[in-house]
């Protein structure tokens, strides 16, 4: 030792933990993918998962209409059906919030339109509020990708700014897949 006494070298460190920043995280799963199906297209039947296998130019288009994006993590897809009647396709998307990854379902309906989202899981400490109604509901009937821009269209919450901007991404991630890849033929 330095002649310093081990029982004040034991309280600094007990007091620089103390003031270390800590981050509290509140992971919370608030729908299942059951849950969220049935929420969106109430009227389906069943519901058939739809295997995407995107082609370099279909996923160069997606890129190109989408814009920007936040990290994905994974995407799945269904189509909701009554009985052999396309309502249209539910798509649940993990993008990342600002450090950890924000589970939610979309829905497009047939025609194109989106439905209201459904936050299935936030795992941030802040920026929870995009699991408010009001906040989801600004999805519900827009069409196009004119119509889904960041603070133009949807509009932000303050506190939960990257919260908000990285899931209108990824909801434009998810219209442009539906317009380059699952648009039915007219």
């Amino acid at each position: 030792m330095t002649g310093r006494d081990p029982s004040t070298l034991t309280a600094v460190g007990l007091a620089a933990l103390a003031l270390a920043p800590v981050q509290i995280v509140i992971a919370a799963e608030y729908l299942s993918i059951e849950q969220a199906q049935k929420s969106l297209f109430a009227q389906a039947d069943r519901f058939s998962e739809v295997i995407l296998a995107l082609g370099p130019e279909q996923k160069q288009r997606v890129a190109a209409l989408a814009g920007a994006q936040p990290p994905h993590r994974s995407l799945r897809v269904w189509k909701a059906l009554r009985g052999s009647d396309l309502l249209g396709y539910v798509f649940v998307d993990e993008v990342v919030g600002r450090q950890d990854f924000i589970t939610y379902a979309a829905a497009i309906d047939a025609a194109g339109k989106l439905g209201t989202l459904e936050v299935l899981a936030y795992r941030e400490s802040h920026g929870g509020e995009i699991r408010n109604e009001a906040w989801r509901r600004q999805f519900a009937g827009r069409q196009g990708l004119e119509q889904v821009r960041f603070r133009t269209d949807i509009k932000n919450i303050a506190g939960a700014s990257l919260s908000c901007e990285h899931v209108t991404q990824g909801v434009r991630w998810l219209v442009a897949l539906w317009d380059v890849a699952l648009r039915p033929n007219e």
